[in-house]
């Protein structure tokens, strides 16, 4: 659409422009390398030039943002250095925006797309891949394509400006009783887990089956708490502390354990040790016979919904049931896990892992909370210019229960919902 001579090149951040219109500015937050570290310094509001959508692409002009660890990671080049990775692959940028989930209004369509138009309102989820990708023209997963990418992080654009510049697939019709917020939070979350749960063929949910989730009141516990009941299934949250029991009892969790009434974390010592292997073996048994009594009945888990990794991956495979999986979706102890094979192979246990999702699981998700049977969980929402502090509340262990956001274009909470 041509920009008429009255029409600013940039917008006040609140202040949406007429649909279509695009300034040639817009704000936003950027991370630069010389600011790695602290978010609260990483992240830095500037002004740059609004982007083109390209071949599939659409640009959104962003109501709010979901806050998840890929922004914190991406500020902290951990584990990986995004802006440098983009750059040896031939990007022009040298800062990077995140955000890997939103909502918003389709402001222009790159050419190639179907399917949307401008003036839709959507929520947009964070996986990416190439189109003409053998692997996805062939009808494979495209999370196992080599193209895939988690966007706001391994690729620029994300949530955390004005406009956004998602691949249009990645754009599902926002459901009508969410507030921007609320759609704006849910599927970084909501499409792991959905994944985690249902998406591993021979390893997904049966009625009645326990499943075991570590952080259960954090932003993917949470929702994997809900999917697992919606599913007739009966999940044990493990917390950091007994005020996190309502929280997750209130959501569909048949009962908690506070991890911190155990002392047996860490790297699993050598079998040949026998007094130190002994007493893990004792903290581990103590932890299985925790979860019995939190699941109402001496049944192991068929499902660990893992993500801990370092500290805890030797006791979740101790703990879950002969012939069940741990399924695992990152390491925020610390990447070196250890096992007992013999629990592996002897008692035909699964050791799966699970990396973010793709289409299908981000439209299951969003089908369930339209539905209501399951909600996003948003604790807390922010302003715009609180986005670097909510991420180091989040370094510190110290965010809010479920799932946050951060406003970009809303005026304020409670915007958007329609309907009840």
């Amino acid at each position: 659409m041509a920009k008429r001579a009255a029409e600013p090149d940039l917008y006040p951040v609140g202040e949406r422009p007429p649909l279509g219109m695009v300034p040639a500015l817009m704000h936003g937050w950027l991370v630069r390398r010389e600011r790695y570290g602290d978010p609260r310094q990483a992240f830095q509001a500037e002004v740059i030039e609004t982007p083109e959508p390209e071949e599939g692409e659409v640009l959104v002009y962003v109501m709010a943002a979901g806050i998840n660890y890929n922004g914190l990671w991406a500020c902290q080049a951990r584990p990986l250095d995004v802006i440098a990775l983009r750059r040896r692959r031939g990007a022009a940028e040298d800062f990077h925006i995140a955000g890997s989930e939103g909502s918003g209004i389709v402001y222009k369509l790159g050419p190639g797309v179907r399917g949307l138009e401008v003036g839709d309102e959507v929520a947009i989820h964070g996986s990416q891949w190439d189109s003409g990708c053998p692997t996805v023209l062939a009808g494979g997963d495209p999370v196992h394509s080599p193209t895939f990418r988690a966007w706001g992080y391994e690729s620029n654009w994300g949530t955390f400006a004005q406009f956004a510049k998602p691949q249009a697939h990645q754009c599902f019709r926002k459901p009508r009783r969410l507030t921007w917020e609320d759609a704006a939070s849910y599927m970084a979350a909501g499409g792991s887990a959905w994944r985690m749960l249902h998406g591993h063929a021979g390893h997904t949910l049966s009625q009645g089956d326990v499943v075991l989730v570590w952080g259960g009141a954090g932003g993917l516990g949470s929702l994997a708490i809900q999917i697992a009941r919606a599913a007739g299934a009966r999940p044990v949250a493990v917390v950091s502390s007994e005020e996190k029991f309502e929280f997750c009892l209130r959501i569909g969790a048949v009962g908690c354990i506070d991890r911190t009434r155990f002392t047996h974390w860490g790297q699993l010592p050598s079998w040949d040790d026998a007094a130190a292997y002994d007493r893990w073996l004792e903290g581990a048994r103590a932890f299985g016979e925790a979860v019995w009594e939190a699941a109402g009945e001496r049944a192991s888990p068929r499902l660990v919904v893992e993500h801990p990794g370092e500290d805890t991956l030797p006791t979740s495979l101790y703990v879950c049931a002969p012939g069940g999986m741990v399924v695992l979706c990152g390491g925020t102890t610390g990447y070196n896990g250890t096992l007992d094979l013999r629990y592996l192979w002897i008692r035909q246990k699964r050791l799966q892992g699970s990396h973010a999702f793709g289409d299908e699981e981000a439209l299951r998700v969003t089908e369930l909370i339209d539905r209501r049977r399951i909600d996003p969980t948003l604790s807390r929402t922010f302003a715009f210019e609180e986005l670097a502090a909510a991420h180091g509340l989040m370094a510190e262990n110290r965010h809010p229960h479920g799932n946050m956001a951060v406003l970009i274009g809303a005026p304020g909470p409670g915007q958007g919902a329609r309907e009840s």
